[in-house]
């Protein structure tokens, strides 16, 4: 199996290789499918995708419509994990790593515990529930925090959802994939989920 810094080195190629019309329809498909994550929730945690990230803004905006109450990550160094803000839109701000985020008022790492659906950033997820991410760790200490209850959903491209990747002890568990072309994947075994789309 190849390292975590292989894996992410190819997708990371792979993604930027994506014509742009073929990664407006995946974002769009990811939009359509937030219908399933939407019906239940409250309060969801998601992110505003960036550069060849697959979705769009509109995944928030598809939420967002639905009444559903959308915090964002705010990341920092020189804080020990991810802070939250809710969405407002056209409210959005530069922030450092050309990431885009609420403004002030900012809630601590805690409040992600308010979420029954959170949306997290993958480069790949394996049908176990291991998550490769970019590795900064923003989101190995915010999840610990999450609902254990919460849908944690692994946002990726069809291909990025894999059969097996390396794990980690602290690595904590995907519930489900969201996928363009397959909808929402139950990922592991986990009592009373099944598949949807």
């Amino acid at each position: 199996m190849r390292t975590k810094a292989e894996l992410r080195t190819a997708i990371l190629k792979k993604r930027r290789a994506v014509a742009p019309g073929v990664h407006a329809t995946e974002a769009q498909a990811l939009a359509d499918h937030l219908s399933v994550l939407a019906a239940d929730a409250a309060t969801a945690c998601a992110y505003v995708p960036v550069g060849s990230e697959p979705g769009s803004i509109e995944l928030i905006h598809s939420l967002h419509r639905r009444g559903v109450r959308v915090l964002l990550p705010v990341a920092r160094r020189d804080v020990a994990g991810l802070r939250w803000g809710e969405y407002r839109p056209g409210e959005l701000v530069e922030a450092p790593f050309g990431l885009h985020e609420p403004a002030p008022p900012w809630w601590g790492g805690d409040a992600i515990a308010d979420a029954t659906v959170i949306l997290v950033p993958a480069l790949a997820v394996d049908r176990s529930g291991v998550r490769l991410g970019r590795g900064a760790g923003f989101y190995d200490r915010a999840l610990p925090l999450a609902d254990p209850a919460a849908r944690r959903i692994a946002v990726v491209r069809d291909d990025e959802l894999v059969d097996t990747l390396p794990a980690e002890p602290h690595d904590v568990p995907m519930t489900h994939a969201l996928t363009p072309g397959n909808g929402l994947v139950t990922l592991g075994r986990q009592p009373g989920m099944t598949h949807a789309t």
